[in-house]
């Protein structure tokens, strides 16, 4: 694994999400959680773009066989949440495969087999009626949009119980360095409490306020 992801894999969204405040990029995935909790996943995103069906129908998921190991797979499918673009069979190959997870700007169903493979999987919601011809795969590999929040291929996707984020490739290592730097911090913050100061006068020494303040230029 590069040690990129490495680095960013360590740390938790909440963290991510302050350093990508400090330099001023939006990267929260508004509405997007885990469908099977305790999940923390860290990966290049293969991104796929889903648009309505028309006069002619194409594929759901024959995608999924060009995902590489370690990927998350990043479905635009719109935020719908009228059909779903995931299920059981794709659960079992990304499984198989090695992929890292998937995070879907829609819905998705079989939930007994996302359990039952202990699968990563980020959605807005669920719901078991098919995307077969409803919707069909428009591109992949080329910006999409989640939640609002762009996401090119390769740029990196971090989840966890809290929601998910998307870090843009060319800041990683500026956003690994400021999240790192975040964390420690608050960890120094904790430790001044248990002995025995004030939270008030610990966030004060360690410049809590401005942790996440966007700094121009």
């Amino acid at each position: 694994m590069e040690q990129i992801i490495e680095r960013l894999g360590r740390l938790d969204v909440a963290s991510v999400s302050d350093a990508m405040d400090k330099i001023g990029i939006p990267c929260g995935l508004l509405g997007i959680h885990a469908v099977v909790p305790g999940k923390h996943i860290c990966g290049r995103a293969f991104t796929v773009h889903y648009v309505p069906n028309g006069v002619v129908k194409g594929n759901v998921g024959d995608f999924l066989d060009d995902v590489q190991p370690g990927q998350v797979v990043v479905i635009d499918n719109s935020g719908r949440l009228y059909c779903t673009v995931w299920g059981d069979i794709m659960t079992f190959v990304a499984t198989r495969k090695g992929i890292a997870g998937t995070v879907i700007d829609g819905v998705c169903r079989d939930i007994p087999g996302i359990l039952e493979n202990d699968y990563p999987i980020f959605t807005k919601s669920t719901y078991m009626v098919t995307g077969k011809d409803r919707v069909t795969v428009d591109y992949v590999n080329k910006p999409v949009a989640i939640s609002g929040v762009q996401v090119c291929p390769n740029d990196i996707i971090l989840a966890d119980d809290t929601g998910a984020v998307c870090i843009p490739d060319a800041v990683a290592e500026k956003v690994a360095d400021i999240a790192e730097s975040i964390e420690k911090t608050e960890q120094a913050i904790i430790a001044e409490v248990k002995n025995g100061s004030t939270l008030k006068k610990a966030r004060a020494k360690l410049g809590y306020h401005h942790l996440q303040t966007h700094e121009e230029g």
